[in-house]
């Protein structure tokens, strides 16, 4: 058995006269669809696999293919002679154009051999003085073949061929197998007291971490620092006991190549290395030139999830082997230039980047680590007095250590990533966006963005107060209960079939949904969100509640909450301001007054006029008993919207329902918490201004606990409000609604009008995928939005995922759903 081994990632070409048995050999050890052949592609373009005056648009065809099978990351086999350099010249070039590696694998028969075989297929009717000229050309290319580009050259003879087994090898930089949790350490440089600092910080110890967290080293281990040797001897033990994964940068490679004695211009530090292993013995320099010289440009982990490398890599380079992609991700995009402090001017590559894997990095120093379109730089000038920072995977969680002392003078003075943390930038929200989210990218249009400056800019309060927007909520699959368009059956059964086992009923209340962030006192609110005051509460759509009365109210809420501002100097709560004609009266007084006291005229003037036309002997029976129902619903119409009509004055007769703390000191409890912890909190508050926000538990695998919550949801409906909302009581991940309302029937009749039941089977066809979508999608940007807040990201991170919700909101969805 001869073993012949190609990187799952490549292009293999076969060679070898017509007849040498290539396309059987293919089909044998390949999938039919992985296989280019130009007998096939000759076919396509000629309907005559044998038509040779076809053959350079057959071939243009082959090489198109190939490259897009190329592009895609899939192995591509070409059958075709390829006997020839130009032939395989053009194949290793599109496969180096692509960043993949290229084998070569030479089946090589004897001329009678091809000849007998050529002899009994009638498809093959040259003679046999081209399979000498084809064996001609095999023979001169055997003895230089290995120096055409591939990777490998294999040759086969006799029984070889049919011996033969394919075997993959995954690629070195493919460490998708590995989950992590990992630890994530920016640039070293010698630094080796800053390490032993920043790993004890992390929790490892000698080392090696007790819960099995892996470090993984961004590379420039070395260079400006006191101590190379030392880190080198810290890291080479954790990669040679399993604990860590280093990845190589261009400090490691200059090192090696002076201690190699290659000619380099000694500078930017390495003059500090050399110094530091002169004092090192030969067994120990020999040790690290090997384990320097063996780290490779990237790691693609946790199935594709994280990239991490030396300079960071574009989306097209993960995973990919070519001499452009190890020198990107040793020195980054540069352009070739340098700037007045002689330093390479860099193509800002992640402003660009919108990859699915998250990409970490480092080689240029920042003042902080900050997320750019889901990368991240890690290179916080530990050597130059900053800081030395790791980030926790998947906890996307910030660490670091300061600096000891500035070890060395940088060439140019250390900046953020070109702006303050705290400044927004319009060209964050404008044009089409791609924001990154826990759950994935998140596509926001560029007329959509349009729309939502528009409101952001001229009403919203100051963007440092805001920090999160709630989502839309989708109601449950239409029900077909007679006298019901939605019931909690559908809402319980749909939690169910996604694995669900436990959920809570929530109340409704029928209010203006309101976001309240407080602040302890000032200080804390300046600490936290950067602006003076306490407080403020705004609407779903970013703008304050009242004018001058807004600071009145956030000081009560502050007296509200005190109990929860003692643990944590600031909050964040999602609530519903009530009454809802407190910020409703208008669209009550134009929408629904106006219907309501019309009907109340005229309908029972037309009932009165039916009933004397029918005294008369006129045939008027169905009508006039549409016209009393119409009478009946209009008077449940006027009912079911004053229920939600109270006096106001000021703040007086005003209250807050609150249903989440979402964030707080303790983090972004909206994730990290499950709902039962929220009420059991809020619970605790026993204020004039707060309204409680009943609820109850269902067990979803106990059919008397659904029937019970029937039973209150129908109580409550039937008393007047709005309805309930039902969420799982633990965060259950994927595209799981993470609440879902269910309406009473009357309370519906604000939403389609007074006679909608007339039109039940009607409003039963309505379209509910487009608004669970835009649900699903609006929840994860806020989550992300809270997320980023509690890891004290700066203000155009939070803002960037805050401001994508409104503009998702500008999406035309039916505004009933």
């Amino acid at each position: 058995m001869t073993e012949i081994r190609v990187p799952a990632m490549s292009l293999v070409v076969l060679v070898g006269v017509s007849g040498s048995g290539k396309s059987t050999f293919a089909r044998r050890h390949f999938k039919p669809t992985q296989i280019i052949s130009s007998d096939y592609c000759r076919g396509l373009v000629a309907d005559d696999e044998n038509d040779q005056a076809a053959t350079p648009e057959a071939f243009d065809l082959l090489h198109h293919i190939v490259g897009v099978r190329l592009r895609r990351g899939l192995l591509t086999v070409v059958d075709a002679t390829n006997v020839q350099w130009k032939a395989r010249e053009a194949l290793v070039a599109l496969a180096k154009s692509h960043d993949v590696l290229c084998d070569a694998i030479v089946l090589d028969v004897p001329e009678e051999v091809a000849v007998a075989r050529n002899a009994v297929r009638p498809d093959r009717d040259f003679g046999a003085h081209v399979i000498r000229r084809q064996r001609s050309d095999l023979r001169k290319s055997l003895s230089k073949i290995s120096r055409d580009g591939f990777r490998r050259v294999h040759v086969l003879r006799g029984d070889e061929i049919d011996d033969a087994v394919i075997a993959y090898e995954r690629a070195w930089t493919d460490k998708t197998d590995l989950t992590g949790p990992f630890d994530i350490i920016g640039d070293v440089h010698g630094c080796a007291s800053e390490l032993e600092t920043l790993l004890a910080t992390l929790g490892y110890q000698d080392g090696v971490h007790p819960a099995g967290r892996t470090a993984v080293f961004v590379g420039d281990l070395v260079d400006r620092g006191p101590d190379s040797p030392g880190v080198l001897r810290r890291v080479m033990g954790m990669v040679e006991r399993g604990a860590a994964l280093c990845v190589s940068g261009n400090h490691e490679q200059k090192l090696v190549r002076a201690l190699n004695g290659r000619k380099v211009r000694v500078a930017h530090g390495l003059e500090t290395s050399l110094e530091q292993f002169a004092r090192e013995d030969d067994a120990f320099t020999s040790r690290a030139k090997a384990f320097m010289d063996g780290l490779i440009s990237h790691y693609v982990l946790d199935g594709g999830r994280l990239v991490v490398a030396h300079a960071g890599l574009k989306e097209a380079y993960h995973g990919r082997a070519s001499g452009r992609v190890r020198s990107f991700a040793l020195y980054g995009d540069t352009t070739g230039e340098t700037d007045e402090y002689g330093l390479p001017v860099r193509y800002p590559w992640a402003e660009q980047y919108r990859g699915r894997a998250m990409v970490v990095y480092g080689h240029t120093p920042t003042t902080h680590a900050e997320w750019v379109n889901n990368t991240i730089c890690l290179d916080t000038g530990a050597v130059f007095g900053g800081r030395l920072t790791a980030l926790r995977y998947p906890e996307k969680e910030l660490v670091s250590v300061p600096a000891e002392r500035v070890w060395y003078e940088p060439a140019r003075p250390l900046t953020s990533r070109g702006r303050e943390p705290d400044v927004l930038d319009i060209g964050d929200v404008t044009g089409d966006r791609y924001v990154e989210t826990s759950t994935g990218t998140i596509k926001i249009r560029e007329e959509n963005a349009t729309a939502a400056l528009e409101i952001m800019s001229r009403f919203a309060v100051d963007p440092r107060w805001l920090v999160y927007l709630p989502p839309t909520m989708a109601p449950p699959e239409t029900s077909k209960k007679d006298g019901y368009l939605e019931h909690p059956d559908e809402a319980f059964a749909e939690f169910a079939a996604a694995g669900v086992t436990r959920v809570v009923c929530e109340e409704k209340h029928m209010g203006s949904r309101a976001i309240v962030v407080l602040a302890r006192t000032p200080q804390d609110a300046q600490a936290k969100f950067g602006i003076e005051g306490t407080g403020t509460i705004f609407t779903r759509t970013g703008r304050p509640f009242f004018g001058d009365l807004q600071d009145e109210f956030v000081a009560r809420l502050r007296e509200a909450f005190a109990p929860l501002l003692e643990d944590s100097p600031w909050l964040v709560l999602d609530g519903e301001l009530l009454p809802w004609s407190a910020k409703a009266g208008e669209l009550i007084r134009s929408q629904y007054a106006s219907v309501g006291a019309a009907a109340g005229a005229a309908l029972p003037v037309a009932v009165t006029a039916l009933e004397a036309a029918a005294g008369r002997g006129l045939d008027v029976g169905s009508i006039l008993d549409h016209t009393r129902r119409r009478e009946i619903n209009a008077a449940r119409f006027r009912e079911a919207y004053a229920r939600y009509c109270e006096p106001v004055s000021g703040v007086s007769g005003l209250r807050f329902a609150p249903f989440q703390i979402l964030a707080c000191a303790e983090g972004a409890t909206a994730v990290t918490r499950p709902h039962d912890w929220h009420l059991d909190r809020l619970a605790g508050i026993s204020h004039p201004l707060v309204t409680a926000t009943r609820h109850t538990y269902v067990d979803l695998e106990k059919e008397d606990q659904r029937r019970a919550a029937v039973d209150w949801w129908t109580a409550l409906t039937g008393d007047g409000g709005e309805g309930m909302v039902v969420k799982p009581v633990a965060h259950p991940g994927g595209r799981v609604q993470p609440g879902v309302k269910v309406r009473g029937p009357e309370y519906l009749r604000i939403i389609y009008g007074p006679d909608y039941l007339e039109s039940l089977d009607e409003l039963r066809k309505r379209f509910l995928g487009r608004k669970r979508s835009l649900a699903l999608r609006e929840h994860s940007l806020g989550i992300e939005a809270l997320s980023r807040l509690a890891a004290g990201e700066p203000l155009h991170r939070v803002h960037e995922a805050v401001f994508s919700v409104l503009a998702l909101e500008c999406e035309p969805v039916d505004p009933r759903l």
